[in-house]
């Protein structure tokens, strides 16, 4: 480890620079916003019932949709195919192309014209404008995190532990849950936490959507556009303060059961 005299004093005031760019902002909105526009916002049933909301739905679109990527993140770190950069590649695609962009593509996905739209029209469902659909859309722009972080943790164990358990006669699942799932659990974990965090900030997709139910950032923007800034602000920095407590509470378990397997 480098000893903090010698890191050169230009890093550090660039460093410097860097966080305070990013907590200037968000301490100018808490500083703007009164203890009692807090309040008042707090118990705001349409703020409330759109943050559970928003909690909820992320939540659940983490969940379900880990049955599919942890095993795919498996399945890239230990095979090798010859189309395996490509398969990345679209892994990561919701990540850099435009939201708004990827909004329209989920919404043609589910839209009644659309054969999983017709399929949910014969059973009584519309995804467009439901919780499900806003689900979809907060997977669709987060999972990367998940598969990547994931992926990662595979790769870290150690193949020569899996052979052995192998040749012991275990099968490949029995490995997979012992062994290699248990070595990757802090990656995966943080992999889960990032997917759902992720979620829960999600605008651009979930609008094209469904502006209706709303989650708290199309609640937002709602204000804002309605009201200002003056009405707007109060709900951000409530549900800045709602994600805080949520995403620190959820990396410190992590880190408890990091060091407990240790």
């Amino acid at each position: 480890m480098i000893n903090n005299r010698n890191t050169p004093i230009l890093f550090v005031l660039f460093g410097g620079l860097i966080l305070l760019f990013i907590i200037s902002p968000l301490l100018s909105m808490f500083l703007a916003t009164t203890p009692l526009q807090l309040f008042e916002t707090s118990k705001d049933p349409e703020v409330v019932n759109s943050i559970w909301l928003t909690l909820r739905v992320s939540f659940l679109a983490t969940l379900f949709f880990a049955i599919g990527a942890i095993p795919l993140a498996y399945f890239l770190a230990r095979t090798k195919f010859k189309f395996k950069k490509l398969v990345n590649g679209i892994i990561d695609l919701p990540i850099v192309i435009p939201h708004s962009a990827a909004g329209i593509a989920i919404l043609g996905f589910i839209s009644r014209d659309s054969v999983l739209g017709k399929v949910a029209s014969s059973l009584g469902l519309n995804f467009v404008g439901h919780p499900v659909g806003i689900a979809l859309a907060m997977a669709f722009v987060s999972i990367p995190f998940l598969i990547n972080a994931a992926r990662d943790g595979f790769e870290s164990v150690p193949i020569k532990l899996e052979k052995t358990a192998l040749n012991l006669g275990a099968s490949p699942v029995r490995v997979f849950f012992t062994i290699s799932f248990p070595l990757a659990w802090k990656n995966i974990l943080s992999g889960l936490i990032m997917m759902f965090a992720r979620g829960l900030s999600e605008f651009g997709a979930v609008v094209i959507v469904a502006y209706h139910p709303m989650i708290t950032p199309v609640l937002i923007f709602e204000r804002f556009g309605a009201f200002g800034l003056k009405y707007a602000r109060p709900v951000s920095v409530v549900f800045i303060i709602v994600c805080l407590v949520f995403f620190i509470f959820l990396r410190t378990l992590s880190k408890e059961k990091h060091t407990n397997n240790a």
